[in-house]
């Protein structure tokens, strides 16, 4: 039975994680190594509680049962120790997963199950990084966390019957939907997302519309709840061009990068987070945070 979370990594994914991992009635350590991160996580955690008692997803009991399950860490192999389910969602890079998956093999409990949270990335390679294949697999979540209601369940070569039944079930208790699926690049939602999110970067610089008209005509034409360059903006363009380089080394041309694409990450335009993607997120040269 799985108790006890630690969510590696404390950027939007891994606090969204955290979030619900603690609605959902498990008792959470959220880790990271810089300490300014994790301040900033907690206030920004503390938001999401007090917008759902506004709004009232939560009541205020609900809130303050949840945030007592929270707690904050900088060490990890301390945290590791105590865990049922490591759920690592550092930056898709296979050198900082390996990194952790190494760190936390060494100090997990023998029957603790692992997963990575990855949009493109195999499950297969990263459970190699550890001694457990068939305890690890992948659980896709979605941005912003609290909201969209999927898990992208992914299953490696070796990952058992048992772990993807087991990890099934910690996301029912998130209040998350789900599919299963077996390993393949990109999965079901990535391979799409990065289709029309690259097709749309090419068609802006092709000059067939501004980003406002091809995110209106995507909305409301194909009934998205959002368009491709206001997703873009919300995951960050540098995290889509990595995956997009990722499955274009992996399925192909239909995947290389837009060359606008690139240029805007080059020009450190990279959505929200840095105030400036496609559209502009700053008033008075002070970033608007949304």
């Amino acid at each position: 039975m799985i108790k006890n979370l630690v969510i590696v990594g404390s950027g939007v994914m891994g606090r969204g994680i955290a979030y619900v991992g603690a609605t959902g009635g498990f008792d959470v350590i959220l880790v990271d190594v810089n300490q300014v991160a994790l301040e900033g996580a907690r206030n920004e955690i503390d938001s999401i509680f007090e917008k759902g008692i506004r709004y009232q997803k939560i009541s205020k009991e609900e809130a303050d049962y949840a945030k007592n399950r929270f707690s904050y860490s900088t060490n990890l192999k301390e945290a590791a120790a105590a865990a049922d389910l490591i759920i690592e969602a550092v930056p898709e890079k296979a050198e900082i997963k390996k990194a952790v998956f190494e760190t936390i093999e060494q100090h997990a409990k023998e029957d603790c199950y692992f997963a990575t949270n990855t949009s493109t990335m195999s499950p297969t390679e990263i459970g190699s990084y550890c001694k457990r294949p068939e305890k690890t697999i992948a659980m896709h979540f979605f941005n912003p966390v609290q909201k969209m209601p999927l898990v992208e369940i992914v299953r490696g070569l070796e990952t058992s019957d048992e772990t993807a039944a087991m990890i099934r079930e910690v996301a029912a208790k998130m209040g998350k939907e789900t599919v299963v699926i077996n390993e393949f690049p990109g999965f079901v939602t990535s391979r799409i997302s990065c289709l029309v999110g690259n097709e749309a970067f090419y068609m802006l610089q092709e000059g067939l519309g501004t980003p406002e008209e091809i995110d209106k005509a995507i909305k409301l034409g194909l009934n998205y709840p959002m368009g491709p360059f206001e997703l873009g903006d919300l995951v960050g363009l540098d995290a889509r061009l990595n995956n997009l380089k990722y499955l274009h080394s992996k399925l192909g041309e239909k995947y290389r990068p837009a060359p606008l694409l690139e240029q805007y990450v080059k020009a450190g335009r990279l959505g929200r987070k840095s105030g400036r993607g496609v559209y502009d997120y700053t008033k008075d040269g002070e970033l608007v945070r949304k």
